[in-house]
C-alpha cells in the first residue's frame, strides 16, 4: 500500500488566532510483538495489540502565529507542569522531521503541556500513549486550519502514520479496543505505515479484558528498546523468528474472533518469552527479567493449573509482568494478585488496568 502525506500546500496564508486542542491517548500492550525495524520505523513483522484504559497520555497544544518568519520549529515544552529540556529536545527533533506532512508548523508558536496517568518507570509503553496523544493534536490542528481530515477513518490513518514515525507502537494506540500493524495476508488493509483497528474482528469477551502490571523492577532498563530493534539486525534467529511471528499473528486473530481463551493466553506467553529470548541471543546478549520476574511467570502457571481460571501473562521489553484474563474471574484473580504476586513488585506496587474505548479529544 503506497501512501504520502507530504503536502507542501499546507502552509498558512492569513492571519491565525491563538488556539488550543488536547488530547488523551492510552498506551498499548502487544500480544503478537513487533521486535526488528527497517527504513524509518518499519516494522519487520505484524503485530497485534490491547489498547488499555487508565495509562494515557493527555496533551494540550496552545497555537498561535509565529512572530519571526523561519524555518525553526518554535516550541515550549511542560511535562507535568515544569519545562523540560530534554523531552522538548526530542519533540522539537521529531516535529522537524514531519514538516514536510505538516508544513505550517514552521509558521506556529507552539506550547505544548502533556503528563502521563502513570508512572514514567511503570513498564507501560509511554511513547506509544505520548507520540499518539501529539500526533492526534498536529492532526486535529491540519482540520482546523484547512479541513482536509473530515473522514474519520482518513484522520486516524493519518494519526497512526505519524505516531509510527515517533514511536513504532504509538501507530497502534490510536484505536479502541484492540489494532494490528504490518502487513499481513490474514487481515485486510494492514499496512507497514499505519496500524488498523481490530475490534470489529473480536470475539466481546477481549473488550472487558483486565491487564494487571506488576511492577517487579522500575530500574532503568540497561538495554533500550530502540538499541534492542537494533540488535535484531545481526541476530542469527531473526528470519525464523519473523516466520514465526507471521504464523502465530494468523491463530491469535483466530483465537480473538471466535473467544478461545486458552489459545490466546498460550501466544501470549509464548510470545511473551521469545520476546526475550532473542535478547539473550542478541549479540552483545542481555537479559531484562530478574528472579522475581521468573517466579512471578512460575506462580500465575502454577495458579492456572491449579485453579482453571484462564489468567495468562504477557512482558514488554522489561521485567514487569501484564497480568491478561476476562472480567469473569477478576474477583479472583485480585485475590490471588494481592496475596501472592504484589510482595514481588518493587514497593508492592501493581497498576490495575483493562481494555480502553481509544483516545478522546477534550479540547
Amino acid at each position: 500500500m503506497q501512501v504520502n502525506y507530504k503536502n507542501p500546500e499546507l502552509m498558512l496564508s492569513g492571519a491565525v488566532e491563538p488556539q488550543e486542542v488536547a488530547w488523551q491517548s492510552p498506551s498499548n500492550i502487544a500480544i503478537i510483538k513487533y521486535w526488528g525495524k527497517h527504513g524509518r520505523q518499519l516494522p519487520r513483522n505484524p503485530s497485534i495489540s490491547l489498547t488499555l484504559n487508565e495509562a494515557h497520555t493527555k496533551t494540550e497544544i496552545t497555537y498561535s502565529e509565529k512572530e519571526e518568519s523561519n524555518k525553526q520549529i518554535d516550541l515550549e515544552f511542560y511535562f507535568d507542569g515544569k519545562q523540560n529540556p530534554m523531552f522538548a529536545e526530542k519533540i522539537e527533533r521529531f516535529l522537524s522531521s514531519i514538516l514536510n506532512i505538516f508544513p505550517f508548523l514552521e509558521q506556529l508558536k507552539l506550547v505544548i503541556h502533556s503528563s502521563n496517568s502513570f508512572p514514567h518507570s511503570a513498564g507501560i509503553a509511554s511513547s506509544a500513549s505520548a507520540m499518539s496523544a501529539l500526533s492526534l493534536c498536529l492532526c486535529s490542528i491540519e482540520q482546523t486550519l484547512f479541513g482536509t481530515l473530515s473522514d474519520e477513518t482518513s484522520f486516524l490513518s493519518k494519526a497512526s502514520y505519524v505516531s509510527r514515525l515517533g514511536s513504532g507502537s504509538a501507530c497502534r494506540s490510536v484505536y479502541p479496543v484492540a489494532a494490528a500493524w504490518g502487513e499481513t495476508q490474514t487481515l485486510d488493509d494492514s499496512s507497514n505505515l499505519f496500524a488498523v483497528p481490530c475490534s470489529a474482528h473480536i470475539h466481546p469477551i477481549f473488550k472487558s479484558f483486565h491487564d494487571d502490571i506488576l511492577l517487579i523492577s522500575k530500574a532503568e532498563k540497561s538495554v533500550s528498546s530502540t538499541a534492542g530493534h537494533g540488535l535484531m539486525d545481526g541476530n542469527v534467529y531473526a528470519a525464523s523468528r519473523y516466520h514465526q511471528a507471521n504464523a502465530r499473528f494468523g491463530a491469535l486473530l483466530e483465537a480473538m474472533k471466535v473467544g478461545d481463551l486458552e489459545r490466546f493466553g498460550t501466544i501470549a506467553e509464548q510470545e511473551a518469552l521469545t520476546l526475550h529470548a532473542l535478547m539473550m541471543t542478541s549479540n552483545p546478549a542481555y537479559l531484562l527479567m530478574t528472579a522475581n520476574s521468573l517466579q512471578a511467570i512460575r506462580l500465575v502457571q502454577q495458579y492456572r493449573k491449579e485453579t482453571g481460571n484462564p489468567l495468562y501473562f504477557t512482558l514488554d521489553a522489561g521485567p514487569n509482568l501484564h497480568l491478561l484474563y476476562p472480567d469473569s474471574v477478576s474477583a479472583d484473580v485480585s485475590g490471588f494478585v494481592k496475596e501472592v504476586l504484589q510482595p514481588l513488585c518493587e514497593n508492592g506496587d501493581v497498576l490495575c488496568d483493562v481494555v480502553g474505548n481509544g483516545p478522546e479529544r477534550y479540547l
